[in-house]
């Protein structure tokens, strides 16, 4: 090398050097859209467990039909059975008297029996009132229950609901500022029970309403703002932390990563959403008189945020789908080998095919050329179909997340194969590799009846040798 050409290397060296050195002082440019970008991401998970509230808000407190549908299973709950059954059983001995027994007995052996009773005392009374709830727990456990369950919380969701947004008169009424729900109906079934078994006495019980507080107009009062706010934004609350989230990763400088960030994020803020109705579940039994029992109240908790649980579970499986998707999509080292290993299992798959007689005919070659457009159709599909699913769970998750694995596998193993001539089964393959084939049915044609190797590789890229090399025989 000349001087001349050193100390034009030397210049060039230098002029980089300079230009690494300003950059370096100058500010990064992307230091406020990186910011922007962040605090979208953080917005849209900070929305997204309020979001899920929301939805679950309009289509469960506010939706009768599905309120029914939540709390019809409760009818079969044992703890809510026994619950009911201790309510009536109390409703019934309070009307009855036992004196009454004394009606069906002769007028001269009265006094004798009065007297028996007398030194019975609340031994009687217990008799008679497990006797009562046996027969109330008959009524319960009996398919009559869950019609008379089913009826009375539409008819008292009703009424809350328009309580609560101040539209109307409930199909309940609401007497003294307080929403009540009436087990009288179930009282009849358990006074003609009575009846059937021979306590006669049963049937002189008057007409018993035995009320059930539910809301009172003072707390309908504070939370009718809330739950009118809640019931508005339950359908865009969820879409607008998507959006935000959205708009963050799209600003964001390191895109893959922002994705990564807001998935993981989004699943993140369900799992707190999920421990703080863990610890408000018993806050609110702890809360609750003495009267009232806990292992029903759990039940009845549990029942009306089971949808709300299964939101959840499905946003953490969905955050966890897409920042998996997002990092196996990416340029990291553990990424490739995966998506190496993965086509090379697809590649030997179809190269079995292939030796076995497997042909694709126009297929193999109309899915190469448009290999990119039917990836995204295939994407498209899938987030088409799990927006469009009714309330989706965890597991429509997993199950579209492997559809969609396993078409973009077949799409993979359609697009594999020969790339020089597609055998379309006119003979035309048979020609082209007629062309390629040596005379032992070797591609090449060496003298050997192997292939043929090109020149080894010097150090800087060309042929090893020089030019002599080339024309070596």
């Amino acid at each position: 090398m000349s001087s001349g050409e050193l100390d034009a290397l030397r210049t060039r060296v230098a002029a980089l050097e300079a230009d690494a050195a300003g950059g370096e002082a100058r500010p990064p440019r992307h230091r406020s859209r990186s910011f922007l970008a962040a605090l979208l991401i953080v917005l849209g998970c900070v929305l997204a467990p309020l979001g899920a509230l929301a939805a679950w808000t309009a289509d469960v407190v506010g939706d009768t039909d599905r309120y029914v549908a939540t709390v019809a299973p409760l009818a079969a709950d044992r703890d809510v059975q026994a619950a009911v059954a201790n309510r009536v059983t109390g409703a019934v001995m309070d009307h009855i008297d036992l004196d009454d027994l004394l009606e069906g007995v002769a007028p001269e052996q009265r006094p004798l029996l009065a007297k028996a009773l007398g030194r019975l005392g609340s031994s009687l009374e217990d008799a008679v009132r497990s006797f009562v709830h046996d027969k109330a727990e008959e009524v319960v456990a009996s398919d009559a229950f869950e019609t008379i369950w089913t009826d009375a919380n539409r008819a008292v969701h009703t009424s809350v609901v328009r309580a609560l947004t101040g539209s109307g008169d409930g199909a309940v009424e609401i007497k003294n500022d307080t929403v009540t729900l009436d087990l009288a109906p179930v009282i009849d079934r358990v006074k003609q029970r009575l009846v059937d078994a021979g306590l006669t006495v049963a049937a002189k019980i008057p007409e018993v309403h035995t009320d059930f507080t539910l809301l009172k107009a003072d707390d309908v009062g504070k939370v009718k703002t809330g739950f009118r706010l809640l019931q508005l934004m339950g359908g865009w609350l969820p879409v607008l932390a998507v959006l935000l989230a959205a708009a963050g990763v799209l600003l964001s400088a390191h895109r893959r990563r922002s994705l990564i960030a807001a998935a993981l994020g989004f699943a993140a803020a369900a799992l707190v959403l999920a421990a703080g109705l863990t610890v408000f579940r018993t806050i609110y039994l702890n809360a609750l008189p003495d009267t009232v029992s806990q292992p029903a109240a759990g039940s009845v908790y549990d029942a009306m945020v089971r949808l709300l649980r299964t939101t959840i579970r499905m946003v953490v499986v969905l955050g966890v789908v897409v920042a998996l998707a997002a990092w196996l999509s990416g340029p990291g080292c553990s990424a490739t080998v995966v998506r190496q290993v993965w086509h090379a299992g697809i590649a030997a798959t179809r190269a079995t095919a292939d030796r076995v007689g497997l042909r694709t005919g126009p297929v193999g070659p109309f899915v190469r050329r448009h290999r990119g457009w039917i990836t995204w159709i295939l994407v498209a599909a899938a987030v088409l179909t799990y927006v469009l699913w009714d309330h989706p769970t965890g597991w429509v998750v997993v199950g579209l997340a492997l559809t969609l694995l396993l078409a973009l596998a077949v799409t993979t193993f359609l697009a594999e194969g020969e790339r020089d001539g597609d055998r379309d089964g006119d003979g035309n393959g048979e020609r082209t590799r007629g062309l390629d084939e040596g005379p032992e049915g070797k591609t090449g044609g060496g003298p050997d009846g192997g292939t043929e190797e090109g020149p080894e590789e010097g150090p800087n890229g060309g042929p090893a040798g020089g030019p002599a090399a080339r024309l070596r025989p």
